[in-house]
C-alpha cells in the first residue's frame, strides 16, 4: 500500500562544495525515486549545516574585506541555501524520475518555519555559526551587532544562535496542495527559516531549527503515515560503540524515554533523530518513525531493518 512519506535527509551527506553536492545528489535520488516508484508520495527535507556555513562565511568574509556593503543576516543566508540545495535535489530526482519514464513535477518550496520568542533556547544561544574571530574583532561585532559569540575549543570566538522548537511551517497548505497534486516536494530546508510573529507580522530571527524536529512538525501536519529520519548507520544503538553495543529494531516511546534519561544517545547526533522520532510517533495512532541508511529506506519501510519508533 502507498505511503505518505517525509525523508530527512542530512546536510552533511550533501557534501561541502556545490560541485561535490550535484554529484552526491544524484545518488541520493536514487533510492527515493526507489520509493516514488512503489506509489509513496514523498516529501523530502534535509539539513544545511555545510551550506548555510559556506555562505554566511562567504559573504562575512566579503564584508569583512569590503567587497560588498554588510554580511548577509543569518535567515536570508538560510533562505540561500534552501534555493540552492532544492535546486539540486529537484534537478537530480527530476532526471531519475525520466530516465525511468515516471512523469512527476518536483519543486522546492523555500519554507518559514514558526518560532516562540519564549522558547528558552533563545535564553541559551548554542549553535555555532559563520567563521571565528580574535577576542579583539569578537568584542568589535558583538557591540555592533547585538550578537553573542563564544570561544570555541581554542579556535577563536565565533557566533552562536538559538536553537528554538518549530512550532507550525507557515507555508504547510502549499506544501499540502503540492502533494496532494501528485507532486514531490523539497520542503523545510535546514529546519526552514526561523519566524516569530509579532504584532500580527512574521519577522526572521537569527535562529537554526534542528532539521528532524522540523521534518516531525511537518510530517505531523502533512498527515504523513512515516518520517525517516537519515543517519549514518541502519540502526539505532545503546552503548554504541562498547563492547555490549546493542542494535534496536524498535522502540516504544516508554523505552525511548528510558533511554533518553540514561544518556544513551549523543546530544547533537543521534539525540535528537531519537526525540523527533517519538514526536511523530505519539502525534497520532499508527504513524511510525524509521532512523536509518538512505539506501535501507525501502527495507525499512518493510520492516526489514532500522529502528522503528511507534506507539
Amino acid at each position: 500500500m502507498s505511503k505518505r512519506i517525509v525523508i530527512a535527509l542530512g546536510g552533511n551527506a550533501l557534501g561541502n562544495t556545490a560541485a561535490q553536492q550535484l554529484e552526491l545528489v544524484s545518488l541520493t535520488a536514487k533510492p527515493i525515486v526507489d520509493l516514488i516508484a512503489a506509489g509513496n508520495e514523498v516529501i523530502i527535507a534535509h539539513g544545511n549545516g555545510p551550506q548555510v556555513g559556506m555562505i554566511n562565511l562567504g559573504l562575512s568574509t566579503a564584508a569583512e574585506a569590503g567587497a560588498i556593503k554588510s554580511d548577509m543576516p543569518f535567515p536570508e543566508c538560510g533562505a540561500m541555501s534552501q534555493g540552492y540545495i532544492g535546486y539540486h535535489l529537484q534537478n537530480a530526482i527530476g532526471n531519475e524520475l525520466t530516465a525511468r519514464g515516471l512523469r512527476k513535477d518536483v519543486a522546492t518550496v523555500v519554507t518559514q518555519v514558526l518560532v516562540d520568542e519564549n522558547d528558552p533556547a533563545f535564553q541559551h544561544p548554542t549553535k555555532p555559526i559563520g567563521s571565528f574571530y580574535d577576542r579583539v574583532a569578537a568584542d568589535r561585532i558583538m557591540a555592533q551587532r547585538g550578537c553573542t559569540m563564544v570561544e570555541d575549543a581554542g579556535r577563536g570566538w565565533r557566533q552562536v544562535v538559538p536553537s528554538p522548537k518549530p512550532v507550525d511551517v507557515i507555508e504547510k497548505n502549499t506544501v499540502r496542495a503540492l502533494v496532494d497534486s501528485g507532486t514531490v516536494v523539497i520542503t523545510v530546508g535546514g529546519g526552514g527559516i526561523p519566524v516569530v510573529r509579532r504584532n500580527g507580522r512574521l519577522v526572521g530571527t537569527p535562529a537554526v531549527i534542528d532539521k528532524d524536529f522540523a521534518s516531525a512538525k511537518l510530517a505531523e501536519l502533512l498527515n504523513a503515515d512515516m518520517l525517516i529520519i537519515l543517519t549514518a548507520v541502519e540502526k539505532v544503538a545503546i552503548n554504541f560503540g562498547k563492547h555490549d553495543q546493542q542494535w534496536l529494531s524498535d522502540l516504544t516511546p516508554e523505552l525511548a524515554r528510558q533511554y533518553i534519561a540514561e544518556g544513551q544517545f549523543a546530544p547533537g547526533s543521534m539525540l535528537p533523530k531519537v526525540q523527533a522520532a517519538l514526536s511523530f510517533a505519539e502525534s497520532a495512532p499508527g504513524r511510525v518513525a524509521l532512523i536509518t541508511l538512505l539506501e535501507k529506506a525501502k527495507d525499512g519501510i518493510e520492516g526489514k531493518t532500522g529502528t522503528r519508533v511507534h506507539l
